[in-house]
Order: C-alpha cells, then structure tokens, then sequence
C-alpha cells in the first residue's frame, strides 16, 4: 500500500516534466537559434583583419543595441499572463484582444527606442571608449536599428503563439532565420552574389534582415492558424483599448525593468572591460557569447513555465500550477549545472572558436571558470522569473536584478577590477556574486508563493 501511494503521488509531477519538456523544447531551440545569430555574427567578424576591434565593436555595439530593444521587449511581456489565462478559462476573444493591444504598443515603442539606441556612440565616446571601437560600431548599431519595429513585433507575435501551445512554428522561425543571418553574413561582411564588402556593418544588416524575415513568418503562423479556429472571427477584437495597454504595461514595466537590469549589468561589465582596450574585451566577449548561449536554455524552459503556470492559474488549479513551476525550475538548474561542467573541461577549446589569437583565447579561457561558477544560479534564477511572471509577480525579478546586480555585484567588480587589478575577472566575479544572490532570492520567493486557488 505505501508503495501504491508513492508511486501515485510521484505521477503528476512525472507528467508535469513531460508537459513542461514539450512545450519548452521547440522554445529552447528558438532561443538558441536567437543566441547563435550573435555568436555566428561574432565568429563571421573575427575571422576580418582585426580579429580584436571586430570582435570588440561588434560584441559591444550587440550589447548596447540589445540594453535598449529588449527593454521594448520586456514590455510585451505581460502578453504571457493575460493570454496564458485567457487560454486556461477557454476566452479566446480575450486572448486576440491582448495581443492586438499589444501590438499597437510595439508599434508605439519603436520610434522612442530607435531615438535612444542613435544616442550610444555619442555616450560611449563621452565615457572614453576608444574610437577605435566606436567608429566602427556606429554604422553597425545603424544598420541593428533599423531592424526595431519587426524585432517588437517578432515579440507580440510570438508571446500569443507560444501562450495557446504554438511553438513549433517559432522554433522554424528562428532555425531557418540563422540561414538567412548566415547568408548575409558571408554576402555583406565579405562581399559574395554581388554584394559589396561592408566588413563589420554588413552583420549588422545580415541581422536586421533575419529579424524582418523572423517576423514575417510568425505573422503568416498567425493568419494560418486563426483562420483554422471555428471561433468567431476578429471582428470584436481589432479596436484600441487604453485600459488593456495600461494593464499589459503594469505588468511589462517590472518585467522590462528586470530585463534591463540583467541586460544592462552586463553591457555595464562589457563597457567597463572596453577601457581595459581591445584584448580584455575580446576575451570577455567570447565568455559571454558562450554564457549566453547556454542561458537560452533556461530562458526557454521559463517561457515555458510562464505559460504552463499562466494557463494552470487560469483553469483554478493552483497545485497544479505549482508542480508547472517546480518541475520547469529542476529541468533548468540540471541544464545547467552541465553546461557548467563543459565550461571547466573545455574552456580553451571553446575559446579557440572564436579566435586564432593565443592572447585573446586565454584571456576567454579564463572568463569562461568564472562563467562556470554562476551556470546553476543563472539557471534557478531564469526559470524562477518565468513562472512567477506566469502567477502576475514581475516585480520581485525587478528587485532582486536591481540590488544583486547594481548595488552588490557590479561595485564589487568595479573594485576587484580597478582597484585590486583583477581585470576583467574581477568584474565577472562581481557577476558571479550577483547571479548568486539573484537565484537564491527568487528560489525562495518561489517556495514561499502563495497561488490563487
């Protein structure tokens, strides 16, 4: 009889594993299709005569860009917790209503972000970034810019999709876009089909036309896919709502703001390693590649978890959304505490991808152990967020990324960096502490959540 009851209990949350696993597979591989796009972009680059300004101005232009854009992003994010919901209790005139909200606020965002991203090159100059650096980012921070408005709209297309079960097509999505991001790559970097050669600028026009292309294919997923509804049609869906924007934005706000913090930490490390010239940089660009990519995977597994939780609350099932979070939490912190091992057992192996330089391979060889270090927290920290941000909580992500990040962990980089001379791995042990803290803190808060019934 013991053994009867073990074994039933132990069975919904060997079935939460197993729903949780196909909804975040195909997630996991469009977030490391949108991570490779920048690795493959970097690698394309590296391989010009200046190996480090290359891979230095491209790594620090990406940073800048993306501090900006997904802020934008994030914004979207309340898309998550409304149509999860609005799916769970079987609404779906509710569910198109957010997304057409949703869509007007990317629209409404575009201008104010692409006018922000133009400020950086002035900024970096002002903060004593070698022009070096800076000359030849600024044509590729204009050629990413251009690529805004399908990237938001990449995002509000995406949030609704993946929120009624439709992941298959964002994973396609994305694979067939790193074929036309390497295409142009070769095309317009080097100059092929008859292409003139721009050098570093043509992988910023390579990724703009990836993100047109993204964006194209899920608007195409979503007229196929309503029109094979028997619901009724639009009709009543297509108006603007104040109200709905309000709320998305109330939610999208702390999420956005989380984001930034995380983002904004490391374009803060990548900005203060720039000043220690274009070797540190190199170095440091590579560990975060690599620290990147290996983060798409948890960030999948959290958008799954936002859904999943998202849907189990809008179906009244609490228990039911908690096995949703646990069960995401465990399948993400056992990625990565591998993806760790393989950093420890092949840091220079890794580093030598992306670069024939032996300084700069060292010096990501040794980025990479400190990497190693925040793998499992980055992990439990990622996936937290994600299923509290499917229970309407984005504000504790937002606090725990502002105090960890800005008021511990980059200080104390700044201090291990400049003033013990640490370089660029006292500013990734200041990361390593943040990322920590932050996994910690929303491991707990997590545990101690009290769900709607």
């Amino acid at each position: 009889m013991p053994v009867e009851s073990q074994s039933t209990s132990h069975k919904p949350l060997r079935e939460d594993f197993a729903l949780t696993l196909r909804l975040a597979l195909p997630l996991i591989i469009a977030e490391v299709g949108w991570m490779s796009m920048g690795i493959v972009d970097t690698i394309m680059v590296g391989r010009l005569p200046n190996s480090a300004i290359a891979i230095g101005a491209t790594g620090l232009g990406q940073s800048l860009y993306h501090s900006i854009a997904i802020f934008g992003a994030g914004l979207l994010l309340g898309l998550d917790t409304f149509v999860a919901h609005a799916y769970g209790r079987e609404d779906l005139d509710d569910a198109r209503h957010s997304l057409v909200n949703g869509l007007c606020l990317a629209f409404a965002l575009t201008p104010v972000l692409m006018l922000a991203v133009s400020c950086w090159p002035a900024l970096m100059q002002h903060f004593g970034i070698s022009p070096e650096l800076v000359e030849p980012m600024r044509p590729f921070l204009r050629a990413l810019n251009l690529g805004t408005l399908p990237l938001l709209a990449y995002f509000a297309l995406r949030r609704y999709l993946q929120a009624m079960n439709v992941v298959l097509p964002i994973m396609f999505a994305l694979i067939s876009a790193n074929l036309v991001n390497l295409v142009g790559d070769w095309a317009l970097i080097y100059g092929h089909l008859g292409f003139p050669a721009l050098g570093i600028p043509g992988s910023g026009w390579a990724t703009c036309f990836a993100r047109i292309y993204m964006a194209s294919v899920l608007a195409i997923t979503l007229l196929w896919v309503e029109s094979r509804r028997s619901a009724p049609k639009w009709a009543g869906t297509i108006r603007v709502d104040l109200h709905r924007i309000a709320a998305l934005l109330k939610l999208g706000l702390p999420a956005a703001g989380q984001i930034v913090m995380e983002i904004g930490a490391f374009s803060a490390a990548t900005a203060v390693i720039a000043k220690l010239g274009p070797v540190p940089l190199s170095g440091h660009e590579i560990a975060l590649n690599m620290a990147a990519l290996s983060f798409m995977v948890p960030l999948g597994i959290s958008s799954a978890a936002a859904v999943r939780v998202g849907q189990q609350l809008g179906r009244k099932d609490s228990s039911g959304a908690r096995r949703a979070g646990w069960s995401a939490i465990v399948l993400g912190g056992a990625f990565m505490t591998c993806s760790g091992l393989v950093f420890v057992s092949i840091p220079t192996w890794i580093a030598r991808l992306f670069s024939p330089d032996p300084i700069v391979i060292r010096t990501g060889a040794r980025l990479l152990l400190v990497a190693a270090a925040f793998q499992l927290f980055d992990g439990l920290q990622t996936v937290a967020t994600g299923a509290l941000r499917g229970a309407g909580d984005t504000r504790t992500p937002m606090l725990a990324n502002f105090i960890a990040y800005w008021l511990i962990g980059l200080p104390l980089g700044y201090v291990l960096c400049f003033k013990l001379g640490w370089g660029a791995v006292g500013v990734w042990i200041g990361l390593c502490v943040g990322l920590i803290l932050i996994g910690s803190a929303l491991l707990l808060t997590w545990h101690r959540r009290k769900l709607p019934a």
